[in-house]
C-alpha cells in the first residue's frame, strides 16, 4: 500500500531538519518589517522576473489561503510579507487564511470538491491534502520546475515531504513545528517541584501533578472534548519507539495496534487521577489555554506556534510587542513532554508537515500561473523563511546562524530545549486523518469516562482507515 511505503521517508525526513532562526524578529517573532528588500533579494533570478511580468500586464488577483492566522505567531509575518509582495508585483491577494482546526480542514476540501479551491494553498502535506491530490487539483512541484526550472531550488529536496498518493512533491514548505511540553513555573514553584528535564519520565510526571493538584491547581491544561490532538499523539508514542510510531496498525490486536489501545488507556488513568481539568470534557482549547496563561494550570502539551499566543498572553495588548510584559513571560518555560518505556522525553514530535501548494486551477490560468509561482517563490525564499521558521525547523539548503539576542526569553528557551533534542518524528495524526479519527478524537469523553473501551474505539478507527 502506497501509505505505508511512504512512512518511512516521513519519518527519515523528519528526523534530518535543520533548526534556523531570524536575525530581525521583534519579541514576538513578527518581522520588522520586509519592505521591497526581500524581492530585490530573491533566490533565483526567474523568481524576479515571474514577478515582474503580471506587473507589466495589469494587476494579477490572486486568493490565497494559510493558517497563518489567529495566534499563529506567524500571523503578522504573513501579513507584513503579503503587502510587500504586492508592493513589489503591483499583484493583490484576497487572503481567506484562517486558524487551523478540523473545522479549517474540513473548509479547504470542501472548497476544493466544489470548484471553489484558491489559487495558492498553504496546508498540511499529509493525509490531510489526499483528496485533492487523488483528484489532480494541485500542480506537483516538478512540472512547476518544467517551466520554472530554479521553483524552490533553495530547498533542500531530501526534506520536501512526498505526497502519500503518489510519492510526489507538492507542498514547498516554508516553516517546520515541534511539539513539547509548555510550563508555568510559577505554579510549580508554589507546589514544590522542580522543573521537568531531558530525562523526565511519566511516573515523575504523575508524582509532580499529585502535588501540584494538592497545592490547589489543574496539573494539566487540555480540552479532551475538544482538542485531545496533543495528549492523543504522545500517549502512544510513549507505548512506541521513534522506529515504530509512523506505523498504522492493521488491527487494534496486534502490537502496534496494542499500544494504541495502552495510550488512550493511559490518557484514561490521567483523568480518573484528577489530572486534567475539572471541565476538560466541555471546555474549549482557548479556555484551558487561558487557565494556564491565568496561572491556574501547570502543563500544557501543544506546538512551536504556541510560543506566539503565550507571549500574546504577557502583551497588554496581543498585537504591539511593545507592551509585553517580561516578568509574567520569564514564568513560562518549555521542556520534552515525559517519557515512557522505548521513548525518551528529549524524542519528540516535529518535522515539516505543511507547506505551499499551487492549484491546478491557478497554472492553467495563464494570468494567474506566473503570479502564483512569484508568490511561493517569494514566501520561501532564504530571506522569508527565517523570519517564519524562527526557533522552529526549515528546509533551507542555506540555513543562517542563530542570534539568541534578537529572541524573547521563551524563544530562546525553546531554542536550548531544541538543542537537546534526541530526535523528531513526524505527527502520525497526519497519515490518520478524517473519519479514521472520529473515534478516538471525537470519542475522547467516551473514552476517558469508561463508557467505551479503548480497545473498541482504536478499532472502529482502523477499521475506518482500512476501509476508505
Amino acid at each position: 500500500m502506497m501509505k505505508k511505503r511512504m512512512m518511512a521517508a516521513m519519518l527519515a525526513g523528519a528526523m534530518v531538519l535543520s533548526m534556523t532562526a531570524c536575525g530581525n524578529s521583534g519579541d514576538t517573532g513578527s518581522a520588522a518589517g520586509t519592505g521591497g528588500d526581500t524581492a530585490a533579494d530573491a533566490p533565483a533570478a526567474d523568481a524576479g522576473d515571474a514577478a515582474e511580468a503580471p506587473a507589466a500586464e495589469g494587476s494579477v488577483e490572486l486568493v490565497v489561503t494559510t493558517t497563518f492566522a489567529g495566534e499563529d505567531s506567524n500571523a503578522q509575518n504573513y501579513k507584513d510579507a503579503v503587502k510587500a509582495w504586492e508592493a513589489e508585483t503591483g499583484n493583490t491577494v484576497v487572503d481567506t487564511s484562517a486558524t487551523s482546526d478540523e473545522t479549517f480542514k474540513t473548509r479547504v476540501a470542501t472548497d476544493f470538491e466544489t470548484g471553489s479551491e484558491p489559487d495558492v494553498l498553504f496546508f498540511f502535506n499529509g493525509a490531510d491534502s489526499n483528496s485533492f491530490i487523488e483528484a489532480g487539483k494541485v500542480v506537483p512541484i516538478d512540472e512547476i520546475r518544467a517551466e520554472y526550472p530554479d521553483y524552490a531550488s533553495n530547498m533542500n529536496d531530501d526534506l520536501i515531504t512526498a505526497s502519500l498518493v503518489d510519492n510526489k512533491k507538492y507542498a514547498v514548505p516554508a516553516n517546520g513545528y515541534w511539539e513539547a511540553m509548555f510550563v508555568n513555573t510559577e505554579i510549580l514553584e508554589a507546589a514544590g517541584v522542580a522543573m521537568p528535564g531531558a530525562d523526565y519520565t511519566m511516573d515523575q510526571f504523575k508524582a509532580d501533578c499529585e502535588k501540584i493538584k494538592a497545592a490547589g491547581y489543574s496539573p494539566i491544561a487540555a480540552a479532551l472534548g475538544n482538542i485531545p490532538h496533543y495528549w492523543w499523539e504522545f500517549a502512544i508514542f510513549n507505548n512506541q519507539s521513534p522506529a515504530t510510531h509512523l506505523e498504522i496498525p492493521e488491527n487494534a490486536g496486534d502490537e502496534n495496534g496494542q499500544a494504541w489501545v495502552q495510550g488512550m488507556n493511559d490518557i484514561k488513568e490521567l483523568y480518573e487521577l484528577g489530572y486534567f481539568p475539572e471541565n476538560t470534557l466541555s471546555a474549549t482549547d482557548d479556555e484551558t489555554f487561558a487557565m494556564f496563561t491565568e496561572g491556574k494550570a501547570a502543563f500544557l502539551i501543544d506546538g512551536s506556534w504556541k510560543v506566539g499566543g503565550i507571549v500574546g498572553a504577557c502583551q497588554s495588548d496581543p498585537n504591539d510587542p511593545a507592551t509585553l510584559d517580561s516578568a509574567k513571560l520569564d514564568k513560562f518555560d518549555v521542556t520534552y513532554v515525559p517519557g515512557k518505556g522505548d521513548r525518551k522525553a528529549s524524542d519528540l514530535i516535529g518535522g515539516l508537515s505543511s507547506g505551499y501548494f499551487i492549484t491546478r486551477k491557478a497554472w492553467d490560468d495563464p494570468a494567474k500561473r506566473d503570479a502564483a509561482v512569484s508568490f511561493v517563490e517569494y514566501l520561501t525564499s532564504d530571506e522569508m523563511v527565517p523570519k517564519f521558521a524562527q526557533h522552529g525547523a526549515s528546509a533551507l539548503k542555506n540555513a543562517p546562524e542563530v542570534d539568541a539576542s534578537e529572541f524573547n526569553a521563551l524563544q530562546v528557551k525553546a531554542m536550548n530545549m531544541m538543542a537537546g533534542t534526541t530526535s523528531l518524528t513526524g505527527a502520525v495524526q497526519d497519515l490518520f486523518a478524517g473519519d479514521c479519527r472520529v473515534s478516538t478524537f471525537d470519542g475522547m469523553p467516551e473514552i476517558v469516562t469508561g463508557r467505551v473501551a479503548a480497545e473498541d474505539a482504536v478499532a472502529e478507527g482502523l477499521d475506518a482507515y482500512h476501509n476508505q
